[in-house]
């Protein structure tokens, strides 16, 4: 497990805009994941840990593009059709012999070009007539043949490190014939909820008790970005126990996530539980929902606390989490940037950046536009389809605005 200092961040008293606190974490904290050899079939979703390079040129030689006729383009005539005599025949993976001078090859896709040919003309343009074809008027010297190397030329980069993999980039590097692959180890996260009014699903309810929902989004999340998630339970209000399992974690974890107790209330003992065993940087970010984050080291291993809230800690596992565990993690963020068009007005106050639950549906011209998510807090975010995301200054939102929009199903910024 990585170890960090306990300085590695500095204090952050004034409440935090998303864009820094994301700038911090990549700034200050190394790469946690391990390197492991996997085999190509148990690659995908996993992040590369080293650039791919090419040990070959793709196509690795001179092959016809289509089925039809390989040539050479002085044989064609200037004006008119060119009747050629077809002197021999090459299938996909057989090697070509030299054709005869003032001959066509018939050759079928993939198969490589015979020697001083290059040109190939489609069989759907051509006669045949007897023992030669008759080629049209107008075919290009190099139609239809592909080059080696045009797609990959050898010693290239083909797959960056950090890249997340899917299954284009597997059907790649099987191309370049790699039977395996050098991957990060997935980051290993110790998952806590807190609070004693927390009762697991499936558990009888007492009078003043809710579900815990945290553990099973948080655990969700976390897969989706490639983590493996250890549920660790709940930690009761009790400062000792509490600071005891927060510190075990530790040892054998890369990253530890608790979910509520990192406010400033006199049951919120998470703070106290870290700054025992670590150092706590707490930030109050300028987020809504949710504004008490925790980010900090627990005897050199990361811990990031979120809202106890779902609908905050969901928020705050966007924007604050993702970044980080993809960071830990060596993966690079591949989640491409969206916008869609505002289907509803809204005044906002400035100061925090804010997240609203929204549903995409068809406006007047076909193209997509936002509305806002009926329901509460849990209800209206499992019925969206994403989030808007709504800058730091920005006061008002008009019909036709184009806003940042992130899609729940893009959480891990997963390419496949």
């Amino acid at each position: 497990m990585g170890r960090l200092s306990p300085d590695c961040f500095d204090a952050a008293p004034a409440p935090m805009r998303v864009a820094d606190a994301v700038a911090l974490i990549r700034a200050r904290l190394p790469v946690l994941s391990g390197i492991e050899t996997v085999p190509l079939a148990g690659a995908d979703g996993r992040v590369l840990a080293e650039n791919l390079i090419a040990p070959l040129d793709l196509p690795p030689f001179d092959n016809a593009a289509v089925d039809g006729y390989a040539l050479r383009a002085g044989d064609l005539a200037v004006e008119g059709e060119t009747r050629l005599p077809i002197g021999g025949r090459v299938p996909a993976g057989h090697p070509a012999a030299d054709p005869d001078p003032g001959a066509v090859v018939r050759i079928f896709t993939g198969a490589p070009m015979p020697p001083g040919t290059d040109t190939v003309a489609m069989q759907e343009d051509v006669r045949i007539e007897g023992g030669t074809v008759v080629l049209p008027e107008g075919l290009l010297p190099g139609s239809n043949r592909r080059r080696a190397g045009e797609d990959v030329a050898r010693g290239s980069i083909v797959i960056r490190a950090g890249t997340r993999l899917g299954p284009q980039h597997i059907a790649l590097a099987a191309a370049c014939g790699m039977p395996a692959l050098p991957l990060r180890k997935p980051l290993t996260v110790a998952l806590f909820s807190t609070g004693d009014e927390l009762t697991p699903p499936g558990q009888p309810l007492s009078p003043a008790g809710i579900f815990d929902a945290n553990r099973p989004m948080l655990a969700a999340l976390l897969k989706r970005l490639g983590a493996n998630p250890v549920d660790l339970g709940i930690l009761r209000d009790e400062p000792g126990p509490l600071r005891a399992r927060i510190a075990g974690a530790a040892a054998s974890h890369d990253l530890i996530l608790t979910s509520g107790g990192v406010s400033v209330g006199e049951e919120d003992h998470v703070r106290a539980a870290v700054e025992a065993s670590g150092a706590l940087t707490f930030w109050r970010l300028a987020i809504k929902p949710g504004r008490p984050v925790a980010l900090g080291t627990v005897a050199g291993t990361p811990f990031i606390g979120l809202p106890g809230n779902p609908a905050a800690a969901y928020v705050t596992a966007l924007a604050v989490l993702r970044p980080l565990v993809l960071h830990l993690s060596g993966a690079h963020d591949t989640a491409p940037e969206m916008a869609v068009r505002s289907g509803f007005a809204r005044e906002k106050r400035p100061g925090r950046r804010e997240y609203l639950r929204v549903c995409l549906r068809a406006g007047p011209d076909g193209l997509p536009e936002a509305v806002q998510a009926p329901g509460g807090a849990l209800s209206g975010l499992a019925g969206s389809d994403g989030l808007v995301e709504l800058a730091e200054d920005l006061t008002a939102i008009r019909v036709g605005d184009a806003l940042p929009y992130r899609p729940h199903g893009a959480f891990g910024g997963d390419t496949r």
